[in-house]
């Protein structure tokens, strides 16, 4: 189980390394944890224990803002290691240290400067941005991978996720009942 004095060294560590600081796989779920226990002693009404309700809910507020700044001071690294990833093309740089929603927030962001880099270099080739009439959905459900117009590869989608694609394969989904515009 993790104690404030694991958070607060954690986000003392992560606040003076350069480096992303290695965090147990399980540390957020931990973190949950010790939260939900620490309200539970809180949120009970008794006059006998009125400082250590006091003090139990100090360190709730202590604990969330040292988590907060330990997330905040790891993804600022994250991005950082996106953007040396982008020029040098090596993109392993702690992939250890990173926690599964950390990894997937770096490939996310690579591709995502890749594609820019794309659109860049097809700029300064001469090339002019196709004009695409795209709407913006949500799913209601989950959708496999499928081929678009020009025979690219979309999806797979989760039920709740959110995509800007274009209209003619939105107005097939929306038809077929698997999602939704969102009104702009």
């Amino acid at each position: 189980m993790i104690t404030y004095n694991d958070i607060y060294e954690a986000a003392r560590k992560e606040r003076y390394s350069e480096q992303l600081q290695f965090l147990p796989k399980n540390f957020v779920e931990e973190f949950a944890g010790y939260l939900k226990e620490k309200k539970q002693i809180a949120s009970k009404d008794s006059d006998d224990f009125s400082d250590v309700i006091i003090k139990t809910k100090k360190q709730i507020e202590n604990a969330t803002t040292l988590f907060k700044e330990l997330l905040l001071r790891r993804r600022k690294k994250i991005l950082n290691l996106v953007l040396i990833a982008a020029e040098t093309g090596i993109s392993k740089q702690d992939f250890e240290n990173m926690m599964l929603f950390e990894r997937e927030l770096f490939e996310e962001m690579m591709k995502c400067i890749e594609s820019s880099d794309k659109k860049l270099g097809a700029s300064l080739n001469g090339a002019k941005e196709k004009e695409q009439k795209n709407e913006l959905i949500v799913f209601k459900e989950n959708v496999g991978e499928f081929l678009d117009l020009e025979g690219e590869k979309l999806g797979g989608f989760a039920k709740g996720e959110i995509v800007n694609i274009p209209k003619e394969i939105a107005k097939i989904l929306i038809d077929d009942g698997k999602a939704e515009v969102i009104e702009k």
